[in-house]
């Protein structure tokens, strides 16, 4: 199943549609849920912004409307658990009018297959309830097809009441592997399977309109959708708190809600205890609050239950993503607080004694975000915080310290201010451009820089991950275009597109009507030497062999991303950098006997296993066999570099963990991919007979 769009977590107490102002949910009547003539004439306006402005030109046609049919019955019913083969082909004879109905702003048929989905939704819980209280045969040797996102939809009641019954004895053995007992586990369930038809009782005739023009609008590409009023009310409360909240990325995946990233500066990365990839299974308000079950929610719903004044507590129950089943849930409170710039700003270390290099100094400087205080700079203050101010006093500082080399570390940075890229990269070239933006009606602007000098002449290294996306793809695919450092790492994010925000309104003035806005893809990102950041991302020039499986990630795991492109490359120098074929491969010696990267590449085994795994055990003894092998796979290599280390390893989930051992274990973990990082450079240094850098300060 493709992963849904992320959505980034921020403190605002409103919610989405019913849930505006503090409104207690209610139980919208079938009747209701009928589209409005507002609803028509913002599908009419809609189609004419994506045909005269969305960049990927795209023909309205029957092969678009089947497109879009899929994705909505995708956001409805992702793992094929509801609808009959039946309900889909009905479906699919009206999908070949939709085109039509979507051009005169029609929309029975999408309200029409809700109206079906919410049955469907209210049968198979009825179905569900009964079977929680019956018993289970936990010693059968049958199996679990968790992932149907590909399966054939069922075609009768009798195989999808298969399905369900596979699906709540699957859930059923999750909580008893969690060491709940059996009338708990009736009560837990009784709750969530209650919980998904109250949650779909309440839809909206707005919510439907949203959720089905959203599927629309992403047929284009993923990051294109609509918000309706209420949505676009909530998103500007969400911007200019927009540095409040837990800090994280979230994403649907299956009946899970997942951790994509956390954000620097935040309380989920300060707390040391949230990881991407990680599983919310429950939430709690307060320190004493009941758990909500929140498995098998849709992702705003979630969102609305993290969200809340700054000050407040939110407790996660989270499942890691190493861990196949519930019973390795651990249980984290954090409080909403604000993100300061201060806490994004860049850092800087040195490491020295490489065994490689007796003698070289590597700085390091790590870049969590491409920030801008923009408000400070509005105001006139001269000295605003930013990105490029910051790292030209820590270049300085570890020139000052004779280091032989500088690394910039962008794992995890997953952009910010196009303006800080631009002029980040001006500190290390001389004035040139940066970076290419091509519309939607073909004009390309070059993003240069027009600064003089430079303020760091010597060697550079630019480490990136999967997660450095945007504004770090722009940095490091200038500074490995001109030549001036190596990429080092694993292929990054992938995304090369910009989006605006437009208001529909502007397009029938003196209506009254609010139509809500558009998010809306309508340029691209290019390098200078002419090749798109979108989905390839940047290339390094040396890789490390955790990103084996980096095409399941970033931009390149979304559905219909668009694709990789060219432009004429603008007038840059390129220089010379040192043979990467034969860094790589003193690397790869390095990294073959590296407790630490063995330890990675043993996780990254796990997380491929998982990933390809589409059914499951049904039998306890077979499940609970599993989950301590892939438990003790990962903790077993962890232990050994650790002690390789002289740490000794602490358990996450123990009772009473000592803290401060606990940052000692995970910073060790962090330096693994920089400290190679520094032999790689070190390496090229010696390679070329480089000295000691000498920075030319700008005046």
């Amino acid at each position: 199943m493709r992963p849904r769009l992320p959505l980034f977590l921020t403190a605002v107490a409103l919610c989405f549609s019913a849930w505006v102002a503090g409104a207690s949910p209610r139980q919208v009547s079938l009747s209701e849920l009928f589209p409005t003539q507002a609803q028509a004439k913002t599908a009419i306006v809609i189609n004419k912004v994506l045909e005269r402005y969305h960049y990927r030109k795209v023909t309205f046609d029957d092969a678009f409307a089947r497109a879009v049919l899929d994705n909505y019955l995708e956001a409805l019913d992702p793992n094929r658990s509801f609808f009959l083969a039946r309900d889909v082909e009905r479906f699919e004879g009206g999908a070949r009018r939709l085109n039509d109905n979507l051009r005169r702003g029609e929309l029975d048929s999408a309200f029409d297959i809700f109206r079906v989905y919410r049955m469907r939704v209210d049968e198979r819980v009825a179905y569900a309830l009964k079977l929680v209280g019956g018993k289970f045969d936990f010693t059968a040797n049958e199996s679990y097809a968790f992932d149907r996102s590909k399966a054939p939809w069922a075609k009768t009641d009798a195989e999808l009441d298969e399905i369900w019954r596979q699906r709540v004895k699957n859930d059923f053995l999750s909580l008893r592997i969690a060491g709940k007992g059996d009338d708990d586990i009736r009560e837990r369930l009784r709750q969530r399977y209650d919980s998904l038809a109250r949650r779909i009782q309440q839809f909206t005739g707005e919510d439907v309109f949203q959720t089905f023009m959203s599927a629309y609008t992403e047929t284009l590409e993923p990051h294109t959708s609509y918000m309706s009023p209420a949505t676009s009310e909530n998103f500007d409360i969400s911007m200019k708190l927009s540095l409040e909240g837990i800090g994280a990325v979230l994403r649907s995946d299956n009946e899970y809600t997942v951790i994509q990233r956390t954000i620097p500066g935040g309380p989920a990365r300060d707390s040391g205890q949230v990881s991407a990839g990680d599983r919310i299974i429950g939430v709690a308000q307060g320190l004493d609050g009941k758990v909500e079950d929140v498995v098998g929610w849709r992702l705003q719903d979630v969102v609305d239950k993290i969200r809340g004044p700054k000050g407040s507590v939110v407790r996660l129950q989270l499942l890691a993503q190493t861990g196949a089943h519930e019973g390795g849930a651990r249980e984290v409170s954090l409080v909403r607080n604000e993100i300061k710039l201060e806490d994004q700003a860049a850092k800087e270390s040195i490491i020295k004694d490489l065994p490689n290099a007796p003698g070289l100094k590597i700085g390091v400087i790590e870049l969590p975000v491409f920030y801008r205080d923009f408000d400070a700079e509005t105001k006139g203050k001269r000295d605003f915080k930013s990105t490029t101010r910051d790292v030209r006093q820590l270049l300085t500082k570890l020139v000052g310290q004779g280091v032989d080399g500088v690394v910039i570390d962008l794992r995890g940075n997953g952009g910010g201010s196009l303006a800080e890229a631009t002029s980040l990269t001006g500190l290390f070239i001389d004035t040139g451009p940066v970076v290419q933006v091509k519309d939607t009606f073909g004009k390309v602007e070059v993003e240069r820089d027009t600064d003089p000098g430079v303020a760091y002449s010597g060697p550079l290294a630019v480490l990136v991950d999967r997660d450095s996306a945007s504004a770090s793809e722009i940095f490091a695919g200038a500074i490995q275009d001109y030549g001036r450092g190596l990429v080092i790492g694993e292929p990054t994010f992938g995304k090369g597109t910009v989006q605006t925000l437009v208001d529909l309104n502007r397009y029938v003035p003196g209506d009254q009507t609010d139509l809500g806005r558009l998010r809306l893809t309508m340029a691209e990102f290019f390098r200078v030497s002419g090749g798109s950041t979108q989905l390839k991302g940047v290339e390094p020039d040396v890789h490390f062999p955790a990103a084996d499986d980096s095409g399941d990630h970033g931009e390149r795991s979304l559905h219909n991303p668009l694709p990789w492109a060219r432009i004429d490359a603008a007038d840059y120098h390129r220089a010379q950098i040192p043979d990467a074929a034969a860094l790589t491969r003193a690397s790869v010696r390095r990294i073959g006997q590296d407790p630490g990267f063995q330890m990675l590449e043993r996780r990254n085994q796990v997380l491929r296993e998982i990933k390809e795994e589409k059914r499951i055990s049904l039998r306890e003894a077979d499940r609970r066999t599993e989950d301590k092998h892939r438990r003790t796979l990962f903790e077993d290599e962890k232990d050994r570099f650790l002690r390789a280390r002289g740490i000794t390893p602490v358990k996450e989930d123990s009772d009473q963990v000592d803290e401060d051992a606990l940052d000692a274990q995970r910073n060790a973990i962090a330096r693994i991919q920089v400290e190679e990082a520094a032999r790689v450079l070190a390496d090229g240094i010696q390679a070329e007979g480089a000295t000691r850098p000498k920075a030319a300060m700008r005046n």
